[in-house]
């Protein structure tokens, strides 16, 4: 099952921003991203999304432009992963419950937004 968290999450750099600027500043942008992302979790979970063992995260990150370096995208994966958490959907992101991570990136000016697809490792 795929779960879409739409919309551009905080980078690495504007997280950074936030922590040098205020000692909350950081702290209250990464409860918001991670509350988005657990809406969404809670969402797909009650359409069945369930997970049963060790999962492969593919992600496909969806930008507005190609302003921000894909390692600097890829640090919301922490925000995706505690969003899991906190929807009840995994017991806990460490590497008994998170296999391998696969990336793509994308512009989409429109409609930037994450794809998230939980696969069973391996699989």
């Amino acid at each position: 099952m795929k779960v879409v968290i739409p919309g551009e999450l905080p980078t690495l750099n504007k997280y950074i921003r936030k922590e040098r600027a205020n000692k909350y500043a950081g702290a209250t942008l990464k409860r918001q991203a991670t509350m988005l992302c657990t809406t969404y979790f809670k969402a797909a979970m009650n359409h069945g999304l369930e997970v049963n063992g060790q999962v492969d995260l593919y992600l496909n990150w969806f930008m507005k432009n190609m302003r921000q370096d894909k390692d600097n995208i890829r640090f919301c994966v922490k925000f995706i992963q505690d969003g899991m958490m906190q929807a009840g959907l995994i017991e806990n992101d460490g590497w008994k419950q998170i296999g391998n991570y696969y990336d793509t990136f994308s512009v989409d000016k429109d409609h930037p937004r994450v794809e998230v697809e939980l696969r069973k490792h391996g699989d």
